[in-house]
């Protein structure tokens, strides 16, 4: 195959890949503020990253197709800070479906979204399902900072702050790595004594909490930026894109036990 990216091919190509089994990967981003030091294209730059490497790598073992990067989502609860492009939670929804449903149009019987902001998080594990219940297709899907928990955590990611967080040490750790030149001088931007909010994250994993006005963390992002450096978000985002190439690996394979398992002996 001359390339795994889904615009890089003809028509012709792509109904081929179809009908041939391969796996449509949907990443989704988000264009949304974050905090005073990083670009409102952090998501972008992350998620997209990491889905053209997982990609990638994945794609020497099993037949993957990557749709172009989705740089818009969800993210309405940034909307009051400026600087943020957001679909609403029913608009997004019914994108995602469309989306889905062109692909299962086209002849694609395995989707997997990928995901890079938390905002559409649960709507795109609604849209796999749905997409499921209505057609007799195979869905997955799953945020990046989810399949590469393990990873992170041997990378010790935690030492930068909360992970994946918003805007705070974390993510400004993987852009200082792909992207230097866009972050503004931490130490003049933002301050280091900006207080966390302990309730974030608080709850056990698959609960939610959060407040009015506070679901970013104070002033926007959820923890201090300055023990961030390049040189940790290059090992972070390595281990990100290693843990998710795994996962499509594994998600691909299980697709196709699935499929082999449900045909008559």
């Amino acid at each position: 195959m001359k390339s795994f990216l889904y615009q890089e091919h003809t028509r012709e190509e792509i109904n081929r890949m179809a009908r041939e089994g391969y796996m449509a990967v949907v990443a989704l981003a988000a264009t949304e503020q974050h905090g005073p030091h990083l670009p409102v294209s952090t998501d972008c730059l992350i998620g997209e990253y990491v889905a053209i490497q997982a990609v990638a790598s994945a794609a020497r073992e099993v037949p993957l197709l990557l749709c172009p990067l989705l740089s818009i989502g969800c993210s309405d609860h940034h909307l009051r800070f400026g600087g943020t492009l957001s679909f609403s939670s029913a608009t997004y929804l019914h994108m995602l479906r469309d989306i889905g449903e062109s692909l299962v149009r086209g002849g694609f019987r395995k989707i997997a979204f990928l995901n890079a902001h938390g905002g559409n998080e649960q709507i795109m594990h609604q849209t796999a399902n749905d997409l499921a219940v209505k057609h007799p297709i195979w869905t997955a899907s799953a945020s990046y900072w989810n399949v590469s928990r393990e990873a992170l955590e041997a990378e010790n990611a935690k030492e930068v702050g909360m992970v994946p967080g918003h805007a705070g040490g974390f993510e400004t750790a993987i852009v200082l790595a792909l992207r230097e030149q866009l972050v503004d001088s931490i130490h003049e931007a933002v301050s280091a004594d900006h207080s966390p909010r302990a309730w974030i994250h608080s709850g056990p994993p698959g609960t939610f909490i959060g407040r009015h006005q506070e679901l970013t963390g104070m002033d926007g992002y959820t923890d201090t930026p300055h023990l961030a450096t390049a040189e940790r978000g290059l090992r972070y985002i390595n281990a990100i894109c290693a843990g998710v190439a795994d996962w499509l690996i594994k998600t691909y394979r299980s697709m196709e036990q699935g499929e082999k398992s449900m045909k008559p002996s």
